[in-house]
């Protein structure tokens, strides 16, 4: 079978968009929620270059606040583009999961 690491690879940058588009947010608690939805073998060594590579592309800002626990965190939020990427996104995802639900079933 084809190497699931390359398919995620496209489909945790739209699943972080959308975390993300729902409240300003860390590296580490986008990695929980990542878990907390289902994808058990994100860790943070691959969610962190995904948020850089996504504010390179202007789709993410983000800016230091004082944390409560402990040292300065990066908060992130999602730019007008994002919210572009973001939907463009969400079509693609349908179109695809329909045609692969039409093979399955078919």
């Amino acid at each position: 079978m084809a190497n699931t690491t390359q398919m995620l690879k496209g489909l945790l940058e739209g699943s972080i968009l959308d975390i993300v588009s729902k409240n300003e947010t860390y590296g580490y608690e986008v990695c929980e929620k990542l878990v907390e939805f289902g994808f058990e073998g994100v860790s943070e060594g691959s969610v962190y270059p995904i948020l850089i590579r996504l504010e390179k592309k202007k789709l993410l800002y983000s800016t230091m606040k004082k944390s409560p626990l402990g040292p300065m965190r990066k908060y992130y939020y999602i730019t007008e583009e994002g919210f572009k990427e973001l939907k463009d996104f969400i079509v693609s995802w349908k179109k695809i999961k329909r045609n692969i639900d039409n093979v399955l079933e078919g």
